[in-house]
Formats: C-alpha cells, structure tokens, sequence
C-alpha cells in the first residue's frame, strides 16, 4: 500500500509535467486576413448570387467569414454612396473630353451598411491546396490553391472547387482589415493592374482575363479626395447603337461612344470601395445629365499587402435591372491585381 507521501509525491509529479501545446495550423501563404470575391454563376440560372468580403484564420485551425451577399432571387435597387466628385475631376456643362459628368456616385444595394452575413468554420493546408468546411445547416466545403506572390507579400487564392460557388478570387496579407489605402495611392500605384472576370447576363456566361486596367488615366478630385473619375473617350464594342443607343451611340452620326467612370472610398474603417460606370449615350438617350437606367455598379474590397501597400481590388457586379426581367441583370466576380 502507498503512503500518503507517496501519493503526494505521485500527483505533484504528474501536475509539474510539462503541458504539451495545441499543433498550430499552417495559415493559408502564411497570411491571416483574405479579401474574398465569390459567386454562384451559372448560365441556365436566374438564381445566381455573390457574395464580397473578408476572411480570417487562426492559428488554431479557425475561420470567419463576414461578406455582403446579392442574389437574383432577392434583386436590391442601386443605392448612393454620399459622394458628388467636385469640379477638380468633374464638369456640370457635359460634352467634356477630358471630364466625367458630376453625378451622384452610386454602388450596389446594401454595401454601404454592415455585411449581410458572418460565418465560422475550420480549415486545414495539404502542400498548396487550403480546405475550409463552414458550420452552417447546409453542407459547405471549398477548396482553394494557395499561392505566394514573388515578394511574399501577398497570398492568392484561386477557387480549386466549392459545393456551392462556381467561381472566386481572393487575395491575404497579414494587414489588419481596417489597413487601407487613400485614392491618392490608387492612382499613384506604379504596378500593372490586370482584370480577370467571369460574367452573367442574358443567360450567358463570359470569361475574360488579363484586361489592362488604366488607374493612372483616373482624374483626382481637389476636395472630394476619396473620389477619382476618369471619361473614357471612345470604346470598341460598347456604347453601340445596337446596345441601346439608336440615335446617340457609336456607329449612329453622333458617334458618342464614352464612358463615364467613378471609383469611389466607401469606408474608412475597412477596405471597402465602389466603382461606377454607365455610357454617356444611354443618358442623353433619355434625356438625362446623369444616368438613371441599369449602371455598372461594381463593389471592391482593396488588396492590401504585408507592407500596407495597395495591390488592386476583388470585387463583384451586381448590377440588377431596374425592370422586372432578371435576363436583363449584369452579375460578375473579378479581380484586379498586379499578382495574377
């Protein structure tokens, strides 16, 4: 039988052994905080979604989810931001070659709020390819390639397969979420901005990528300094008669064929902006100074590397058609970056 020393000496051995640490997991690229452009586009559909926003993984194997959610099946109306770029980058008289009219900027339904939804789940890394299984009622696992930019400033996800998206982009850094930058970097930013983007409408689906994205065409507002615009001269393919501008647009003898352009700050908490855009010929075929038909209405998340540099944005169209026919919605994911 032991003594009561014994068992003493017994228990106080095992209480000082050492506690053995939880397995920390591996974060995605090494990086902590995603911005993350995703959606359910499918050609047959009018129930297609997307969904914008942020991730964060913990070291113990964790993730949340927070993200602003448009979907056919519940359309929102486009809404205003607040901004009204100044005369320093806009003109009131129209006809400008060299300035976007001054309008009202406006965005998608809802972005200018809270998110629409928040999530958690658990992820795990198997050599490139991150997995994430969400706790919600449904059954939701994606699976994305992780990759490093050359720098390793940044980390690229690239949608490898989803139960419930068809196509995503995201981008981590180890900034915090509410590190962005000013419009002042925007424009300054001296990297290649390249777009690539799959789009819904009509009932068709198309991809394109490596698009050129001039930033540095985009005019500084002189007060309105969250705000940059840029009128686009003339565009191949747009702005035609055949597109809804019988008497204005490229191909009729007016010959008008540009494009008014607005990027826009829509938080200063997070990494929230918002590009605008519509061809001047579909107002004037209205009669209108400033266009109030079915707009470009495209939300951006920044890309913010470990440095706290700008590197472009995710973002999403949700465009929905200000008549009652969803054919007539314009839905896109895409991403615009110098690490593609």
């Amino acid at each position: 039988m032991r003594t009561a020393a014994a068992i003493l000496s017994f228990v106080l051995a095992i209480t000082l052994l050492p506690v053995q640490p939880v397995a920390a997991a591996a974060l995605p690229g090494g990086k902590s905080t995603f911005v993350v452009s995703q959606g359910h586009l499918k050609a047959a559909s009018q129930q297609n979604w997307l969904r914008l926003g942020s991730y964060r993984f913990a070291a113990n194997g964790t993730v949340s989810a927070s993200l602003y959610l448009w979907w056919q099946r519940n359309p929102e109306a486009r809404q205003r931001t607040g901004m009204v770029p100044d005369k320093g980058c806009s003109t009131k008289a129209g006809g400008s070659a060299s300035r976007a009219r001054t309008c009202r900027v406006l965005t998608a339904g809802g972005f200018t709020g809270a998110p629409d939804e928040s999530r958690t789940g658990t992820y795990s890394m198997a050599g490139n390819v991150l997995t994430i299984r969400w706790k919600i009622a449904q059954t939701w696992t994606e699976q994305w390639y992780v990759r490093r930019s050359p720098d390793g400033k940044l980390a690229r996800l690239d949608l490898k397969r989803s139960t419930l998206a068809t196509h995503g982009y995201g981008y981590g850094s180890n900034a915090a979420i509410g590190t962005r930058r000013e419009m002042s970097s925007v424009k300054a930013f001296r990297g290649s901005l390249r777009q690539d983007l799959t789009s819904w409408a009509g009932g068709k689906l198309v991809t394109s990528n490596n698009q050129p994205f001039s930033h540095s065409a985009f005019r500084a507002c002189t007060t309105t300094t969250s705000c940059l615009t840029y009128l686009q001269p003339s565009s191949r393919g747009a702005c035609q008669k055949s597109g809804g501008c019988p008497r204005y647009g490229g191909g009729t003898k007016a010959g008008v064929s540009s494009i008014q352009y607005y990027l826009t700050k829509i938080s200063n908490s997070d990494r929230r902006d918002t590009m605008w855009h519509w061809c001047t010929c579909l107002a004037m075929e209205r009669g209108e100074f400033c266009y109030t038909g079915n707009s470009h209405v495209k939300p951006l998340m920044q890309i913010i590397d470990d440095s706290g540099a700008f590197r472009g944005w995710v973002g999403a169209e949700a465009s929905f058609s200000t008549g009652s026919s969803r054919a007539a919605d314009m839905l896109a994911v895409f991403r615009l970056s110098d690490f593609r």
